[in-house]
């Protein structure tokens, strides 16, 4: 019986925490030389800490201030809930170990969110296969695809305070989409416990609430219902989304659906099935022309 994805998480949770380190033999510093290159080496790694930090307080005030009122983000974001109801499905159905799946997002989903992401219901939905009789859930690139798309879910779906011009109780798109680009950027690595900790903290996520919900194995199989709650589970959450990709037929990783109907696949490298072409520009103007239509 092959591994589950709770199995093959925990080996590799067991296995970055008690691996020996690199680079922790004794060394003799024998020549100044040597210790000088040392002096430098810490230097420059401190540079980098202190540039880092500066670069984490940057975004989170960014975000805060999206929060704030009187600026411009806190207006696009209370004209998203004025029209809550009215904006347009944008459906985005991938597969976390996928390279289509990563030139997807970053060549057409992204540029676009950061125009129409107020006037658009963004889902990003899994592609694999569920069992109808059991809890199994299996995808394309094996169990370490499963667990990188249970820390994108989890991630979109962690309980988040509201606030005066919030009353979303999940993640905000805007953090939730950059974590699962952050990931994807590197997929080869999912799910490197280096990796996802430097994507949540680039985004302002709790790791360790991601990383409580992916692997919990209590998945609600046998008391099925809505699995986006105070305390989510990774793997309800999963084939939940599984589910639904299955249910409108979709296979191919990426698929972007709009309004409900296909508006590009990428396939092996290539735009596919785009009636109304693959760039950024023509989809964000059908996204407004739709949302037009509504409001």
């Amino acid at each position: 019986m092959p591994p589950t994805a709770y199995q093959v998480y925990q080996d590799l949770e067991r296995e970055e925490q008690f691996a020996p380190q690199e680079g922790k033999t004794h060394r003799s510093y024998s020549s100044w030389r040597e210790r000088a290159m040392n002096r430098n080496l810490r230097r420059g790694l401190a540079i980098i800490g202190a540039c880092w930090l500066v670069y984490i307080i940057w975004l989170n005030r960014l975000y805060a201030a999206a929060l704030l009122p009187g600026s411009s983000n806190n207006r696009a974001n209370v004209a998203g809930q004025q029209t809550e109801g009215k904006t347009v499905p944008l459906d985005v159905h991938i597969m976390s170990k996928c390279p289509d799946a990563k030139d997807c997002l970053q060549k057409l989903i992204l540029p676009a969110m950061e125009r129409i992401s107020d006037k658009v219901n963004f889902q990003l939905s899994f592609i694999g296969s569920v069992s109808n009789t059991t809890s199994d859930v299996e995808c394309k690139h094996g169990p370490t695809e499963c667990i990188g798309n249970m820390l994108m879910l989890c991630a979109a779906n962690l309980p988040f305070p509201t606030s005066q011009v919030s009353t979303t109780p999940r993640t905000p798109v805007i953090r939730s989409l950059g974590f699962a680009n952050c990931l994807i950027d590197d997929y080869p690595e999912i799910p490197s416990r280096p990796l996802v900790q430097n994507c949540a903290l680039e985004h302002g996520l709790d790791f360790e609430a991601i990383n409580a919900c992916a692997s919990r194995e209590d998945d609600g199989f046998e008391n099925p219902g809505d699995p986006t709650s105070e305390d989510p589970s990774g793997i309800a959450l999963l084939r939940k989304s599984v589910r639904h990709t299955q249910d409108v037929g979709v296979t191919k990783s990426c698929t972007v659906r709009l309004d409900e109907t296909v508006w590009c696949i990428r396939d092996g490298g290539k735009w596919k099935d785009c009636a109304h072409g693959s760039d950024v520009s023509t989809f964000v103007d059908e996204v407004e022309r739709l949302w037009k239509e509504r409001n």
